[in-house]
């Protein structure tokens, strides 16, 4: 489900369970990676992509989660939870994270994209979009907490109330990616970028601080909770 590579300061994180469908077997392979990176020591940095051109992370394993097809997606009960302090821990990661978005980013895979540092995606196909409304699901409030953080205010309402699917030159508009690359020069741009950051990475300690500071229980922007408080705070 999770392939970890490293090269020198630079680790790639590859998804490789297809769309890359959210299930509990799925947030725990990508938890034990994210406990492999915390583990070592000096510049780090994490570059997060998808096997599969075409979707980075098609958002939920809906059939699994609302038990229609039982599937291999591990224990049900735990999903929510788990998956919320997932995203949780990665906004507030001690190390700089990027996306490498090669393909749709949906619903649960558009936050994960969100709750990396920085953001590149292909520029010639692919949406990110939080789809919930468009298919008949509330997005939870650890979503939206999500959303308010990363996104202007225009480009919040469009994704949230108008389930807006922004393309890759749009999203570099809107300020919430960096960069459209073509997709033979994506993964090697976001490791570029992943490599000029990685020095901040040498202490853990700080550069996880500091994001506490932001997105955690005491943000230095005006909201009453941190997103990463309120992700990490879902009970079931």
């Amino acid at each position: 489900m999770i392939n970890l590579q490293k090269d020198g300061a630079v680790y790639t994180l590859t998804m490789t369970a297809g769309e890359n469908r959210w299930n509990t077997n799925l947030v725990r392979a990508f938890a034990a990676a994210l406990d492999e990176v915390a583990a070592s020591e000096g510049p780090a940095a994490v570059v997060i992509t998808s096997a599969l051109e075409k979707f980075f992370s098609n958002g939920l394993d809906l059939d699994w989660v609302q038990g229609t097809e039982p599937g291999e997606g591990g224990d049900q009960k735990a999903f929510t939870a788990e998956f919320m302090q997932l995203m949780g821990r990665i906004i507030t990661y001690p190390v700089p994270t990027v996306s490498a978005i090669n393909g749709h980013a949906f619903g649960a895979g558009f936050m994960l994209a969100l709750c990396t540092d920085v953001r590149v995606m292909r520029a010639d196909r692919g949406f990110c979009c939080a789809n919930e409304l468009a298919i008949g699901m509330r997005i939870p409030d650890e979503e939206l907490a999500l959303f308010r953080h990363k996104l202007s205010g225009s480009a919040f309402f469009d994704t949230v109330q108008l389930a807006r699917r922004w393309s890759a030159p749009e999203a570099v508009a809107a300020g919430f990616v960096a960069e459209a690359l073509p997709l033979e020069d994506l993964l090697a741009g976001a490791q570029k970028r992943a490599a000029a950051l990685a020095p901040l990475g040498a202490n853990r300690a700080l550069f996880g601080a500091s994001k506490e500071r932001i997105f955690g229980e005491a943000p230095s922007i005006n909201q009453p909770h941190g997103a990463a408080h309120l992700l990490r705070s879902r009970a079931h």
